[in-house]
């Protein structure tokens, strides 16, 4: 796999599941992470996947294990888990070429072809999605350093270029914020979810007897509207709406985060 250094690095001293004390010890990490690569490297893609979700599982989420728990996924021929951890990565990583790559080669192997038409807010914010939640934030964070410095050098300092370069940063700090609350907005009440059985009938209600309304199939992204019962209510952005059950799809944003 890739990128070993830098994962190293995050099991080492930025793992969530070392500082909430979830029960894997810093070697402990480091040898599922090893011994995960290994699988993957030996062909042993199973084996692979089994590591790299049990750190997952302790609370170490990153895009770069999550895209090698997509590949693995690919590799085995679960294509709706791939698109799912695929998803889980741009996350972290949008801009990422060889996800980006990877991802779209899942998409094309599927048999629905979903439009995703983009709102005016998206249009409008096009950046949104190409940078993550977490590269937003310090780059507000950035910018506001630097628009109360100038505020405070204006103090002394009343010269024609100070105040247009207060104008400037203000601008820039007014689309920061908002960049930033709305990608927060985005992370929230983004109700994707990947459909994982081979193929899903949608179904009028939520009961095994109703009437079929169309067929869904492996790694079809679709809306999560509401659970019921073991049952979700979903929706493509053709307006098609129906029910499938829990187990045939999964949120891309998991609940439990």
């Amino acid at each position: 796999m890739r990128r070993f250094t830098w994962l190293i690095i995050y099991l080492l001293f930025f793992s969530p599941a070392l500082s909430e004390g979830k029960g894997l010890t810093e070697r402990s990490l480091e040898e599922i992470f090893f011994e995960a690569n290994q699988a993957y490297q030996d062909g042993r893609f199973q084996d692979a996947f089994k590591g790299y979700f049990r750190l997952v599982e302790n609370g170490l989420e990153n895009g770069h294990i999550y895209y090698n728990l997509g590949n693995a996924c690919f590799r085995i021929g679960e294509l709706g888990k791939a698109i799912l951890f695929y998803e889980r990565a741009r996350l972290f990583i949008p801009r990422d070429a060889d996800l980006n790559f990877n991802l779209s080669y899942a998409r094309d192997q599927t048999l629905d072809v979903i439009d995703e038409s983009l709102d005016f807010i998206s249009q409008s914010f096009f950046w949104l999605a190409e940078l993550s939640l977490y590269e937003i934030f310090l780059a507000f964070t950035l910018l506001n350093i630097l628009f109360f410095a100038i505020l405070f050098v204006r103090l002394f300092n009343t010269a024609e270029w100070t105040y247009y370069f207060f104008i400037i940063l203000l601008i820039f700090t007014l689309i920061g914020a908002s960049s930033f609350a709305l990608k927060y907005y985005q992370s929230k009440t983004d109700d994707r979810a990947v459909i994982l059985a081979q193929e899903v009938d949608v179904l009028a209600g939520p009961d095994p007897q109703d009437t079929v309304l169309f067929k869904l199939h492996e790694g079809a992204v679709v809306h999560h509207e509401r659970s019921e019962d073991g049952w979700h209510l979903i929706y493509l952005c053709s307006e098609r709406r129906g029910w499938v059950r829990s187990q045939d799809l999964k949120k891309i944003i998991a609940t439990n985060r």
